[in-house]
């Protein structure tokens, strides 16, 4: 991860790179055969972005709860409240508060952060760019 970044870089992010840095990041990932599931909220299906937010983070509580699961989130200062509650209240429906462990750090604070971060951005920018994160792509979780 760190042979990624630029001198003077702390962290990757897609939005602050080129295209051509986010093909070479992206590809990277693909060539670690990084492994991923992808969380789809349709907007059809849930009108605002915190309720296709909430069904994802529901997914993801549920589709780990029953094993010992440490999740990290990027964190957004005007979501952490937020998501803590709906984690607070998943966590506590999947039965799962003393072996589902999460946190939210900084892009900075965690550089495997930029994982999902290239293969989210690629993904929701479609067409090549999610071609090239295709092979990264285990399921595709439609929530």
């Amino acid at each position: 991860m760190r042979g990624l970044l630029l001198p003077g870089q702390r962290y990757l992010h897609m939005k602050n790179e080129s295209d051509g840095r986010k093909r070479t990041i992206a590809k990277a990932f693909t060539a670690a055969e990084v492994k991923a599931t992808v969380y789809r909220a349709s907007s059809s299906a849930y009108r605002t972005e915190r309720e296709r937010r909430a069904a994802c983070l529901r997914a993801l509580v549920s589709d780990h709860s029953q094993a010992e699961t440490r999740i990290v989130l990027d964190q957004d200062n005007a979501m952490l409240s937020w998501d803590n509650q709906r984690l607070i209240e998943y966590t506590r429906l999947a039965s799962c508060r003393d072996t589902l462990h999460y946190e939210h750090k900084e892009p900075h604070a965690d550089a495997l952060l930029a994982i999902p971060d290239a293969i989210a951005w690629c993904w929701a920018k479609g067409g090549s760019w999610r071609q090239l994160v295709t092979p990264a792509i285990t399921v595709v979780r439609n929530v």
